[in-house]
């Protein structure tokens, strides 16, 4: 260059990359991917047989990070490997078979290699024009995933970030459904205050939704449960009519397949029939237990959600997926495009209304879809029924080795969770869980049923084995009464 500068351009049959640390050779990319993938590997294993719980000293941790201050390149070899040893001791392990944890269960194989691939191509699935495949196969897998639940043949949807953009999405329906003018004036357009309806035992994340929806925190009426968990159709059908006396304007009943606390199944046949009576959009939240389509033994226990308008099922919890990747559908495919619309000259098309930047909330999109199109590609149904079967399986078999020994088993979930309440004469459940945490044994959490704290247990690794329910047997058992780590 002129000025001095130096330019470096690829040359014919050079080998790609430009040798930057951002953009490294090929021959540097496949000895760190070959690297990683070991490390990887060995980190799993290292995981297996240790604490579910972390063990990072924190402050040491956050002395570490401050050193990291870009001014500089970083080692490769030094980077890859110092990230690596902080995650496997500094979060709690999804990824081990003794965590009976939240619904974040560890990811199937063919869903960590899709992450993989969909990072490469990096394809763009706001329109169909950028990403025709990419966009095809999101629809087969939406399509295929409908058939299976039984929901109607023009049931429409797509992929979400997981299960509250698949519920906000629902509400966004709902609204748009309720009244021609909601779209351009909002909640203006109602005679009253807007009211959704949830069982009380229902994932709360509700409130943030009717926030962000512009109706409040207010239009989300918590339904009282019938003492096992779920909503009480009479208490439903009651709050409606109390509700429109008041001046409120119902909108959509919510119920929910699998509830966080005790994987209870609401009466969905029965909130199915509410919501036809009061003319109101019935949307189901199965982001846990949609799972249980995948087989023929329990898909039954989800009748009544064929009749939805719209259903949530979160590809990320039974089906396995890496974080995060939910699902959305409808029967009105025309409500997308009525929600989510827009006109921009600088996108490349719009193809009639169903390019997914008009059809849902997202615009960047990545291409989420393929970890669970690789998934039931690679296992197909069956293979899913048989992870399902297990999950459910083990619960049972963790049920009966407590109630033995004498703890009960106050829920009775057919989602593969349980409460747990400890046996006349032990501490409570707080304490219980705090004891088993702290021993790094295994993860289980404190829940509310009904009012009462209990301990929750649900199996989400496909290779939780009855030795591990074992193990977390004899951690409650020890934990009933032994005293903290470090009490004096």
């Amino acid at each position: 260059m002129a000025d001095g500068g130096q330019m470096t351009l690829q040359r014919a049959g050079a080998e790609p990359g430009s040798g930057s640390p951002l953009f490294p050779a090929r021959s540097e990319r496949e000895h760190w991917d070959d690297r990683l993938t070991r490390d990887l590997l060995a980190a799993d294993s290292r995981v297996r047989e240790g604490a579910v719980t972390p063990t990072l000293d924190l402050a040491a941790f956050r002395r570490e990070l401050a050193e990291f201050d870009f001014a500089a390149e970083y080692p490769a070899e030094a980077l890859f490997s110092w990230v690596v040893a902080q995650l496997e001791r500094g979060v709690v392990h999804v990824t081990h078979p003794r965590y009976f944890g939240l619904f974040n269960p560890a990811p199937t194989f063919p869903a960590q290699c899709a992450d993989r691939i969909a990072a490469a191509f990096n394809p763009q699935l706001a329109t169909s024009t950028t990403s025709p495949v990419a966009v095809e196969i999101e629809t087969h897998t939406i399509a295929a995933v409908a058939r299976r639940a039984g929901l109607a043949p023009e049931t429409a949807g797509h992929f979400t970030t997981g299960g509250a953009e698949a519920n906000y999405t629902a509400l966004i329906c709902a609204l748009t459904q309720a009244h021609a003018d909601f779209a351009a004036v909002g909640a203006r357009a109602f005679a009253g205050p807007p009211a959704l309806y949830v069982s009380r035992e229902s994932h709360l994340a509700w409130f943030k939704i009717a926030h962000q929806a512009g109706i409040g925190r207010d239009a989300v009426r918590l339904v009282a449960t019938d003492g096992s968990g779920r909503l009480d159709p009479d208490a439903l059908a009651a709050a409606i009519r109390a509700d429109r006396t008041d001046g409120r304007v119902p909108v959509m009943i919510a119920a929910t397949a699998g509830t966080t606390n005790a994987g209870m199944i609401d009466p969905l046949p029965a909130c199915a029939a509410i919501a036809r009576g009061e003319g109101l959009w019935y949307h189901v939240d199965a982001a846990w237990g949609g799972g249980l389509i995948a087989s023929d033994r329990t898909r039954g226990v989800l009748a009544g959600i064929e009749e939805a308008d719209s259903v949530t099922i979160d590809a990320h919890k039974w089906f396995a997926a890496t974080m995060g990747c939910g699902m959305f559908f409808t029967r009105y495919r025309n409500i997308l495009g009525a929600a989510f619309r827009v006109s921009t000259g600088y996108m490349p098309s719009n193809l009639g209304g169903i390019d997914p930047y008009v059809t849902s909330l997202q615009w960047s999109r990545r291409f989420l879809g393929l970890r669970l199109f690789m998934s039931l590609a690679a296992a197909g149904w069956s293979g899913y029924a048989r992870h399902i079967e297990h999950a459910v399986e083990l619960t049972a078999f963790l049920a009966r080795a407590l109630t033995a020994r004498g703890w009960s088993i106050a829920n009775r979930s057919p989602a593969a969770v349980l409460c747990i309440e400890p046996p006349p004469g032990s501490d409570d459940a707080r304490a219980i869980v705090a004891r088993v945490l702290a021993s790094g044994r295994a993860w289980i959490s404190v829940a509310d049923f009904e009012g009462r704290p209990v301990i929750r247990a649900c199996v989400t690794h496909g290779d939780t084995a009855p030795d591990d329910a074992m193990a977390l047997v004899e951690a409650l058992e020890s934990a009933r009464h032994a005293p903290l780590a470090g009490a004096g």
